[in-house]
């Protein structure tokens, strides 16, 4: 087999697993279009400098936890305000494994307790919700609540009593002294600095989204996106649609505490407000606006909110939650979809106006 050929048998064999039915955005067009983007983000750095960076790195982690609502809500419609709670858990669990070992043992220690902390609590919450006969609404109610109880919690840990070791929790002042991310064993290995951490948090994100585009295309995501459509139908057909959500709402607690620990390395700070109301409604926020069913469209959607807010932040304005709050409600009543699928159906229309009936190009899809 020639060198070309080889070449043409693995880009179809990464078309056919990274497109299909359940992800929008299945063409050569769109490809393109994605890799310029991330081309521009990796970008970023070098053009604006490491403050950009450093800012930048944040968006793109609430970019990866707005992709975690988008997975659970828009695939398996599992509505949860809890996202921040294990964004929060995997924070602070990194924060406190890492002051406590202060090596580069304990930064690959923190992360991995980081993300087993996480996953762990998920796996435990959704146990007790499916299992437990919650559904629907109540399944959303009882996660804002588990964010507002940690956020209460953590915000009485103000004395000096509430340490975990060498890490003081801090309560509303916040956990201060977190490290950077890093990883090796003892005194050898590597320690990222700004620059560095930036193009992490963008590779965690881009490699994130590639893996959700290809779970949700597999066999397993036909089954989420029948439980969503129609659970009890699902399971006459013999799938155990109990265990369909917990697992897919404790792969959103994986990557949600993932973006937890890339936002508290970044920031080397955390505190009780990441499990606030308000931040436990942004990725929903960010979900609705950019797309639900879109994992492109709802990180997007993230990096543009955030970015605003941080403009507008800095010139003093008083305006910003006011202004999502406008978008959300003009979003949800002009394009309940969201904004990525509407431009996409916008594109397809465009297209199918414009080429000769049979074009092949009629039938492409070409954004998400």
């Amino acid at each position: 087999m020639s060198t070309g050929s080889s070449g043409a048998g693995l880009l179809g064999g990464l078309t056919r697993v990274l497109e299909g039915p359940n992800t929008i955005g299945n063409s050569p067009t769109f490809w393109y279009g994605f890799v310029v983007a991330v081309v521009l983000l990796a970008a970023a750095p070098v053009l604006f400098g490491k403050y950009a960076a450093a800012t930048g790195a944040v968006f793109l982690a609430y970019a990866l936890l707005g992709m975690s609502l988008c997975f659970l809500w828009g695939y398996c419609g599992i509505l949860s305000f809890g996202q921040v709670a294990f964004f929060g858990i995997g924070g602070y669990t990194f924060g406190i494994v890492a002051i406590n070992v202060a090596t580069f043992t304990g930064l690959t220690l923190g992360l991995f307790a980081a993300l087993v902390a996480s996953t762990v609590t998920a796996a435990a919450l959704g146990y007790f919700m499916f299992y437990g006969g919650v559904r629907d609404v109540y399944v959303t109610i009882l996660t804002l609540v588990v964010a507002l109880v940690l956020h209460t919690f953590m915000g009485q840990t103000a004395g000096g009593e509430w340490a975990v070791g060498d890490a003081r929790l801090g309560g509303f002042n916040g956990m201060s002294g977190v490290p950077d991310l890093g990883i090796g064993i003892g005194t050898v290995g590597l320690e990222l600095g700004i620059v560095a951490h930036y193009y992490v948090t963008l590779g965690a994100l881009v490699a994130t989204y590639l893996g959700l585009r290809v779970l949700v295309n597999g066999q397993f995501g036909y089954a989420m996106v029948a439980t969503r459509e129609d659970e009890a139908r699902t399971e006459m057909f013999g799938y155990d649609t109990t265990f369909i959500k917990l697992a897919v709402f404790t792969i959103g607690g994986t990557i949600a505490g993932l973006a937890g620990v890339l936002f508290t390395t970044q920031n080397n700070y955390i505190d009780p407000s990441v499990f606030g109301i308000t931040a436990a409604s942004l990725p929903v926020v960010w979900a609705t606006v950019g797309g639900r069913q879109s994992l492109l469209g709802t990180a997007s959607a993230a990096l543009g909110i955030q970015l605003v807010d941080y403009w507008l932040a800095l010139s003093g304005s008083q305006w910003a939650l006011v202004l999502i709050g406008s978008l959300l409600v003009f979003v949800v009543l002009v394009m309940p979809e969201g904004i990525g699928p509407w431009l996409h159906d916008l594109i397809v229309d465009r297209r199918s106006t414009t080429e000769p009936a049979n074009s092949p190009a009629v039938s492409e899809e070409v954004s998400d």
